[in-house]
């Protein structure tokens, strides 16, 4: 399976959450990303996360569409994100919705690792791509 590396340049802006959810202590961002490097590509999604009353426990997930290419291949697909953190130790899975593949590629799936370093966003991206019937 493919693993590509690269950085990702990532804003967030707060949105208002539904009437249902207004009192339910979440908070709702919108991201707009820009991938940089072999998958040369934008994202944009919403997430949903709260904070927990223990310092450094949280938790989020998000959707994202990825649009661009990924090793010269054009298309786009949907991303799934799901992270915590527990008294500051962090787990997340990021992977690709399944059969969410377009252009050339459809049939794709993976996972992606995101990393911070000195300010800097990083994915790792392990993926494939199998032909569909």
């Amino acid at each position: 399976m493919p693993h590509i590396t690269g950085e990702f340049d990532v804003t967030l802006a707060t949105e208002a959450l539904s009437a249902t959810a207004a009192q339910s202590g979440l908070g709702r961002l919108s991201l707009d990303k820009r991938y940089h490097g072999p998958l040369e590509a934008s994202g944009q999604g919403e997430m949903l996360s709260v904070r927990a009353g223990v310092a450094g426990s949280a938790g989020y997930v998000a959707l994202e569409r990825v649009e661009g290419s990924l090793d010269g291949l054009q298309g786009s697909f949907y991303l799934q994100h799901s992270g915590s953190m527990a008294r500051g130790t962090p787990t997340l899975s990021v992977t690709v919705v399944p059969d969410t593949g377009t252009g050339q590629l459809q049939g794709l799936s993976g996972s992606l690792a995101i990393r911070i370093d000195a300010g800097k966003h990083y994915y790792d991206f392990t993926y494939e791509i199998v032909a569909t019937q």
